[in-house]
């Protein structure tokens, strides 16, 4: 069966778009939130035996002390994670201390660490620099590759359209990352960043397998027109996109489930990633091509 994606190009876009400015709202109300790595600030890894204590007693005890703004999280069935502003030694083992009035503290299975503010911006600046460098490397890297397509878009515009699905990409699972720190807590840090780089390059790996069909098709035949090449070269890839994000997504899933709270909000980061990346590889990225060369149509018939 041969879909047409050209001619229904434009419900893929509105849900997009829906998606992506939402995404937008949400992070220019509620922010970011950013991890001690990126802030500066104190996390305080503490377990429990056996029935741990539940969770809002732990954080009513926690606000006895004049900690300001903290989150608590669990850890697994019998540990928590508290993160903080920078705590003294004495503040430290005073928290310790009351955590063991509401049970049998494991003594051996805590950690204690803190990150100065100064690391911590200097660490969100070098990320902002490693992500700008990223896209540019990506822009250039896609243009050079298919400099030799002249018609009947010129070759940057392939880097163009690949950059703004990975914007796609990569804002809408930020979005949801505000709503999961608004509603729960859940903060951006060093492993959630690291994920959405790892989505930059699955995105655009996507992406050029669609882009390398779509160049095969157009130089084979000099008569086909473009929504025809753009129809067959998705059709064509489109088997092999989703087995090999569906069989990605699975490992994910699993990691998500089983692989423990620390790798929790990592794996979900790739699951949100690579699954809009590949839906963008097919129904964003490709069909874009076939916008701009309709709006330079009319340009020059204008």
């Amino acid at each position: 069966m041969r879909f047409q994606f050209v001619k229904h190009r434009k419900y893929f876009y509105f849900f997009s778009i829906t998606l992506t400015v939402l995404s937008l709202v949400a992070i220019l109300v509620f922010g970011l939130k950013w991890g001690i790595d990126f802030t500066g600030g104190t996390a305080l890894e503490f377990g429990y035996q056996e029935n741990a204590p539940q969770q809002e007693l732990v954080t009513e005890k926690l606000k006895t002390f004049n900690l300001g703004d903290f989150s608590l999280q669990k850890a697994g069935d019998n540990r928590f994670i508290l993160k903080t502003k920078d705590l003294d030694e004495k503040t430290h083992q005073e928290i310790l201390t009351a955590m063991r009035t509401l049970g049998n503290l494991d003594e051996g299975a805590g950690s204690f660490e803190s990150i100065g503010p100064a690391v911590g911006t200097e660490m969100r600046n070098k990320t902002q620099v490693v992500v700008i460098l990223s896209i540019l490397v990506i822009l250039i890297y896609i243009a050079v590759s298919f400099r030799r397509v002249s018609r009947p878009v010129k070759s940057y515009i392939f880097g163009l359209t690949s950059i703004i699905a990975l914007v796609h990409d990569v804002l809408i699972p930020l979005g949801v990352f505000v709503i999961l720190g608004k509603l729960s807590g859940v903060e951006i840090t060093v492993p959630i960043i690291t994920a959405f780089l790892t989505v930059f390059g699955y995105s655009i790996n996507d992406s050029v397998v669609v882009f390398d069909r779509l160049r095969e098709n157009l130089t084979r035949s000099r008569v086909v027109d473009f929504e025809t090449a753009i129809d067959d070269s998705l059709n064509q890839t489109l088997g092999r996109s989703i087995n090999t994000s569906v069989t990605v997504l699975i490992t994910l899933f699993a990691i998500f489930f089983f692989g423990g709270e620390t790798l929790k909000y990592f794996s979900l980061a790739l699951i949100l990633g690579i699954g809009f990346g590949t839906y963008s590889s097919i129904f964003i990225a490709t069909l874009l091509l076939f916008s701009f060369y309709r709006w330079q149509s009319k340009k020059k018939g204008a």
